[in-house]
């Protein structure tokens, strides 16, 4: 009796295994993107309908619903911030303040941040939001 081997190469190219790699770095790359967060201070912010986007800024005062304020990732007094405002518009060369509010944080907190940072001379100011559907 005599057996025959074929040792042909493969005409067919099985896109299983190719489709299943693909499929894996899609799910990595969708997970791996709600990772990317601005700042590591969290805070529900407001909605608006016509939401733009801005460009990143060096100066972001973020207001926790607790009444904290972080300028950047450092947490400052109300107090202390036009202290801390200056300096970093010296080293920034920027004049606008993006300010991170809460949706629940008081108006007046709001106000006494923009009051401070008018008062060493910033003149441009931009309330973060997020876009909401409506």
């Amino acid at each position: 009796m005599k057996f025959e081997t074929s040792n042909k190469p493969l005409s067919i190219f099985a896109y299983s295994s190719l489709t299943d790699i693909v499929m894996q770095l899609l799910i990595f790359f969708l997970l791996t993107s709600q990772f990317v967060i601005q700042t590591g201070v969290k805070v529900k912010l407001p909605g608006s309908k016509n939401n733009e986007q801005v460009a990143p800024a060096k100066m972001v005062v973020t207001i926790t619903e607790q009444g904290r304020i972080f300028l950047g990732n450092e947490e400052t007094s109300i107090d202390k911030l036009a202290g801390k405002l200056e300096v970093a518009k010296q080293n920034t060369k920027e004049s606008n303040l993006i300010i991170r509010a809460d949706k629940s944080v008081k108006i007046d907190l709001v106000i006494r941040v923009i009051d401070t940072a008018k008062g060493i001379g910033i003149d441009k100011f931009t309330i973060e939001t997020e876009k909401e559907n409506f």
